[in-house]
């Protein structure tokens, strides 16, 4: 299985938890690590119906659930009410820009931000165990087409770039 260390994470949450790897969540599973890119829960329901399988609406948002908090999958805030779902491997990070012009999310990693986030933590003797850190603004093909409103993007923090939220996940 070529993402066999994650699947691993995955089924070792499922039994500290008292859940089976079914069927449909190995399906979900091997969908989801088959590319690298971000997706909305409803095209992932989409394309696994292409596929053939028999799975309902409801049984995708329970296992991305489930992966999310087994620490497989990631999810990104985009807009008000929308989320994207991204595969996580073991042992890899990144952080993401989002522009709120076009949506498009640019993927970053910057060793200053986690060595910071190290000392923060560590000042506030908190132990950390994941987070997410996601920046959000204008990207550069936004703000050349002047599709940005002046007054949003003058809004942002003093001193930042752009608005930038961290969640942090249980």
């Amino acid at each position: 299985m070529p993402n066999r260390r994650e699947a691993e994470l995955f089924q070792a949450y499922l039994r500290r938890h008292g859940l089976k790897f079914t069927p449909e969540r190995r399906d979900l599973f091997d969908e989801i690590f088959k590319r690298h890119e971000h997706f909305e829960a409803d095209e992932l329901l989409f394309r696994m119906k292409q596929r053939g399988r028999k799975i309902s609406r409801a049984t995708i948002y329970r296992g991305l659930e489930l992966l999310i908090a087994a620490g497989v999958v990631g999810r990104v805030r985009v807009g008000d009410e929308g989320f994207l779902y991204e595969r996580l491997h073991a042992g890899e990070h990144h952080d993401h820009m989002i522009c709120l012009g076009c949506a498009k999310i640019i993927e970053f990693f910057e060793p200053k931000i986690e060595e910071l986030q190290d000392r923060v933590c560590a000042k506030a003797g908190f132990r950390a165990v994941s987070h997410s850190h996601h920046i959000r603004g204008f990207c550069r093909d936004c703000r050349k087409s002047k599709a940005v409103d002046p007054e949003l993007e003058s809004a942002r923090i003093p001193g930042l770039a752009a608005r930038a939220v961290v969640e942090t996940e249980s």
